[in-house]
C-alpha cells in the first residue's frame, strides 16, 4: 500500500477523536457528521414517581395501577440506576414522559444508593414524587402467612422480626414521602381507587387533600399528616334521637355546629390550613391527609370533616372525603 493510499485512512482515524467531525467527500466538499441539529430543543425530562414502602403493603398493585394509566413502570430497579433511567427517558423524544420506579430497601448500602440517587435527581432539577405504601404489623403478618412466604428480611427469625427491620430501614424514606397510603384495611380494588384518584387526572393540581374522619378507639390513621381532635364537643351519641344517625345527617351536623366553639374551630382551623397549604405548595408537597377524630368516628368527626372539605374545595384545593370508621359500630 502506498503512502498516498494510507493517508485517507489516517485522516479518518484522527476524525474520530473530536466532535463535531467533518467528513471529506470525493468532490472535496466538507460535510458535518454532527447528528445534533443546531438550536435543537433540550430533551424533556420525564415525570418521575418512586414507589416504595413495606413489603406486603401493595407496591406491586400500585405499580400496576400506574402502568394501566400509561406510565412506564420499572420494577425492582437498583436505586443507583434511577438517574440513568430518567436520562434515557429524556432521550426518548417524548415517548417516555412519565416513569414510575418500584424500589425496596433490603440493606444499608441499598438505602445509601437510593439517597444518593435522590440527591442526584434534585441537583438536576428533576421533579420526583415518592409514594410510600404503609400497613400495620398485624395486616402484614396476615398477608405473609396467607401466601406462606417469609418476609425478605426475617432471616432465621420470625415474620415480625423482618417487618421491624424493614420499618426501621424505611423510617427516613417514609418521612420524605410525598404521599403515604395506609393499606391495612384496603383491598386491591380500594388501593387502585386511591391511586387512580391521585394520578388519573390529565392536569396535576397544585394540592390534593384527603380529609379523613376516624374514631380514636380504632386507632390513629398512620398516613395522617395533620390530626384534629373533636372530642372537646358534646357527643351526639348521648342524644337518643341522634344516636342512630351519622354526621352526614343534617340534624346531627346542626347539633354539632350549634355547640360552643364548633364554628370557631372550623374558621380558625381552615385559616391555619390556608397557611399550611401555602407552605406545602412552596415546598412542592402535593398531597396532604387531614384526619379529624372523635370517639367512634361516627358523629362529630364526620360532620366536621364534611364542612372542612367543603371549605377547602371552595378555596381551590382538590379534596376527597373519607369516613374511615363510619359504620363500624
Amino acid at each position: 500500500m502506498t503512502e498516498h493510499d494510507a493517508q485517507p485512512t489516517a485522516d479518518r482515524e484522527q476524525a474520530t477523536a473530536g466532535e463535531p467531525q467533518q467528513a471529506v467527500q470525493e468532490n472535496g466538499e466538507q460535510v458535518s457528521t454532527d447528528v445534533t441539529p443546531a438550536g435543537a430543543p433540550e430533551p424533556a425530562i420525564p415525570e418521575l414517581v418512586i414507589i416504595s414502602g413495606m413489603s406486603g403493603a401493595g407496591r406491586s398493585t400500585a405499580a400496576k395501577c400506574l402502568e394501566d394509566l400509561g406510565w412506564f413502570v420499572v420494577d425492582n430497579l437498583p436505586p443507583a440506576l434511577i438517574p440513568t433511567m430518567v436520562e434515557l427517558g429524556a432521550r426518548s423524544q417524548g415517548n417516555v414522559a412519565r416513569i414510575a420506579v418500584v424500589v425496596d430497601v433490603r440493606g444499608r448500602r441499598f438505602f445509601d444508593n437510593l439517597r444518593e440517587s435522590l440527591a442526584d435527581l434534585e441537583s438536576r432539577a428533576v421533579t420526583r414524587r415518592i409514594v410510600f405504601l404503609e400497613s400495620s404489623d398485624d395486616a402484614l403478618v396476615r398477608r405473609f402467612e396467607s401466601v406462606r412466604r417469609p418476609h425478605p428480611l426475617q432471616g432465621d427469625g420470625r415474620i415480625v422480626d423482618g417487618i421491624a427491620a424493614e420499618r426501621e430501614l424505611l423510617r427516613e424514606l417514609r418521612g420524605d414521602a410525598d404521599l403515604v397510603i395506609d393499606t391495612s384495611s384496603l383491598n386491591v380494588h380500594e388501593l387502585r381507587a386511591k391511586m387512580d384518584a391521585q394520578f388519573a387526572g390529565e392536569e396535576e393540581p397544585e394540592l390534593r387533600a384527603t380529609v379523613m374522619s376516624f374514631g380514636f378507639k380504632y386507632g390513629l390513621p398512620v398516613d395522617a399528616d395533620l390530626v384534629a381532635d373533636m372530642r372537646f364537643l358534646p357527643n351526639p351519641h348521648w342524644v337518643p334521637e341522634l344516636r342512630p344517625f351519622t354526621g352526614l345527617n343534617e340534624e346531627v351536623s346542626a347539633y354539632v355546629f350549634n355547640q360552643p366553639g364548633a364554628k370557631e374551630f372550623l374558621d380558625r382551623y381552615a385559616e391555619l390550613l390556608r397557611l399550611i397549604a401555602t407552605g406545602y405548595r412552596r415546598e412542592g408537597k402535593r398531597y396532604v391527609t387531614i384526619a379529624i377524630g372523635c370517639t367512634g368516628g361516627k358523629h362529630r368527626s364526620v360532620a366536621v370533616s364534611e364542612k372542612l372539605a367543603a371549605r377547602l374545595a371552595a378555596e381551590g384545593v382538590e379534596t376527597v372525603v373519607v369516613h374511615r370508621d363510619m359504620g363500624r359500630e
